[in-house]
């Protein structure tokens, strides 16, 4: 999980200034040439959404509607945060959760989970792995 943001609305915005964060954290010139892949969601298919991508440089990707199985890293993504985290306690406060979710992405998912896809490695290390040049 590279760039994510956290709101109580799956808007345009929302996600476009997901896309930017992940620009941000890894430079534009990591971003140019990148397939963002989603579903059909309004959000990804507003052409607000499709001008950031295109300012960075992002080439857009959509799932087949109704096939989950084209966007499974995300789909896995999605059901373990929510069954990990998200419905395994009571949130009262929006800023406890942004806490909560930015711990466990930042500090647990991406630095110490392992992942089949990825060889057993964090996603950190497969990162690491690539940007040095290593075999993945």
């Amino acid at each position: 999980m590279i760039g994510w943001r956290f709101a109580d609305n799956m808007e345009t915005v929302l996600v476009a200034d997901a896309l930017g964060a992940a620009v941000a954290r890894r430079g534009p010139d990591a971003a140019a040439g990148v397939i963002f892949h989603t579903d059909r969601g309004a959000q990804y298919t507003s052409g607000g959404f499709g001008a950031v991508c295109k300012g960075f440089g992002v080439r857009q990707s959509m799932g087949r509607t109704g096939i989950c199985f084209d966007n499974a890293a995300a789909e896995s993504f999605f059901s373990t945060i929510k069954r990990e985290l998200i419905h395994r306690y009571h949130w009262t406060d929006p800023k406890e959760l942004h806490m909560a979710l930015f711990e466990w992405i930042e500090t647990w998912y991406n630095r110490k989970r392992r992942h089949t896809t990825i060889g057993m490695r964090s996603p950190f290390e497969a990162y690491n792995d690539h940007i040095n040049g290593r075999a993945s």
